[in-house]
């Protein structure tokens, strides 16, 4: 992808088209644009300089005279030489082929930009689904940092299960949410993410059928589509996701797997009910259906306790359950875990040996301290009162701001408020303009590629005063789309 951070002097004395020539061979010439890549229309090129069409045109001609660039009615325009390979005989390699041609499939171009505006100086990420520095327990981790750091005597590779102090803790502590499990049943990984591209890679054939809610957080990624596998949404309601709805896509010829969130959904924060989750756990056993349930976000209810695991409820092992402290904690440790009958937690931890030999045996040694302390249950308590008051903080900003142009949920949990516009607008140019206004968010048609109504507002992250003037801002901005 070519991103594009310069514009032309209009106050130099070289002309606009000889300018952007002179940039544009330049990357190519560094390496930063290469053999094979696509441009940007010129449309968008206009856009992006800063310039009239003709501009573009003019500077186009020019580096096709050069040879640097070719272009066709259907195919757009490419970069088919480099400064090197015009003053070479030899022909250039074309990495774009290569790219192109990978099993994996590349992230969304929205969901790319977001990965580089969080990162942006002054940007508000309304979206970001983490918790934010304010949240971070720093004397706490002092402490833990100086226990440990006496304990360490060295730092050598793990067995491919993970730490057996943190998964002998992590088997007690988890037996309050009713999952009792030997450490022997217990993969650590390097947050949940890893577990599913390990799922991905392990345990499912080409062409099986991934049941997910609709809308869903794994829609973001390319996990199972890039391993040649079919996600299929499947329909919610406020109790989480329609049973009916996965006896539809209930085929016996054809491998099928459901991947459900149903505490604090990402991104609607819905909380399955429990006689939902007995109903979705009966159905899935009587056919046979794997169950992937992803839990990151239990331990961060607000109002009420929520209903227990699936996980509690397995008496046949068809649930993997996925857990982590990235939410919870800090997603710097990537530290997760997975839990699942034993021969596949061997089959998948042998596949992590082959990846990437075994997560961070620090972060695994500082977790384990963490929960053995008792001071994860006291920052967890901490956490909980202060995501409380961030809630609270963006429902009043949004009554105040965006009461007669949307609706939302009032989440009991989790980190997200699933707004829903009145109006559909475009999103991209919602996004984009958000962008320039150094106001990030995240589309709902990153979670549905069909949602041109909805957002993803996460109170986790921005401060009590960034979240009220960001949802101010973005407000005026939904407001001057909706008068056009």
């Amino acid at each position: 992808m070519i991103n594009i951070n310069w514009e032309p002097k209009k106050n130099n004395s070289k002309p606009l088209y000889k300018q952007i020539v002179d940039y544009i061979i330049n990357e190519i010439s560094t390496g930063n644009w290469v053999v094979g890549t696509k441009l940007p229309s010129q449309r968008q090129l206009a856009q992006d300089f800063k310039v009239n069409r003709s501009t573009i045109v003019e500077a186009f001609d020019e580096l096709k005279s050069k040879g640097f660039i070719e272009g066709n009615s259907g195919g757009g325009t490419r970069i088919v030489n480099s400064t090197w390979s015009l003053l070479s005989s030899k022909s250039k390699l074309n990495w774009q082929n290569y790219i192109e041609g990978s099993i994996h499939k590349p992230n969304l171009h929205t969901i790319q930009m977001v990965n580089k505006l969080e990162y942006k100086k002054d940007i508000i990420r309304l979206g970001t689904g983490e918790p934010g520095p304010q949240l971070f327990p720093k004397n706490m981790m002092d402490k833990i940092l100086n226990k440990c750091s006496n304990k360490i005597m060295s730092l050598g590779y793990l067995e491919g299960k993970g730490l057996l102090e943190l998964r002998t803790i992590l088997s007690e502590y988890l037996k309050i949410y009713g999952i009792n499990v030997k450490p022997s049943s217990i993969l650590i990984v390097s947050g949940a993410l890893q577990a599913l591209q390990l799922i991905a890679l392990s345990i499912l054939p080409l062409g099986s059928k991934i049941l997910i809610e609709k809308p869903s957080y794994l829609k973001s990624l390319h996990i199972f589509q890039s391993m040649g596998m079919n996600m299929i949404g499947t329909k919610m309601d406020n109790r989480g996701i329609i049973p009916a709805e996965i006896s539809k896509e209930i085929n016996n010829k054809v491998n099928t797997l459901l991947y459900t969130i149903p505490t604090f959904h990402n991104p609607t924060g819905i909380v399955m009910t429990k006689n939902r989750r007995m109903e979705i756990l009966d159905l899935c056993e009587k056919h046979r259906i794997p169950i992937i349930e992803d839990d990151v976000y239990r331990e961060l209810w607000l109002d009420e306790i929520p209903p227990l695991p699936l996980k509690s409820w397995d008496k046949n092992g068809n649930v993997l359950y996925l857990g982590s402290v990235s939410k919870s904690l800090a997603p710097g440790f990537r530290i997760g875990w997975l839990i699942g009958p034993e021969p596949v937690v061997e089959r998948l931890a042998d596949i992590k040996m082959q990846t990437d030999y075994g997560s961070s045996s620090l972060s695994q040694l500082i977790l384990a301290e963490w929960i053995k302390s008792g001071l994860y249950s006291e920052h967890l308590n901490n956490v909980r009162s202060k995501l409380k008051i961030q809630r609270d903080n963006a429902l009043k900003t949004l009554n105040e701001n965006f009461a007669d142009i949307a609706t939302w949920n009032i989440p009991k949990g989790g980190f997200y408020i699933w707004l829903k516009l009145n109006s559909p607008i475009s999103m991209n140019k919602l996004f984009s303009q958000a962008a320039k206004e150094n106001i990030l968010i995240n589309p709902g048609s990153i979670y549905d590629s069909l949602n041109n109504q909805n957002l993803r507002i996460s109170y986790s992250y921005a401060s009590l005063e960034e979240m009220k003037i960001g949802l101010e801002k973005l407000s005026h901005i939904v407001r001057s789309f909706l008068k056009i």
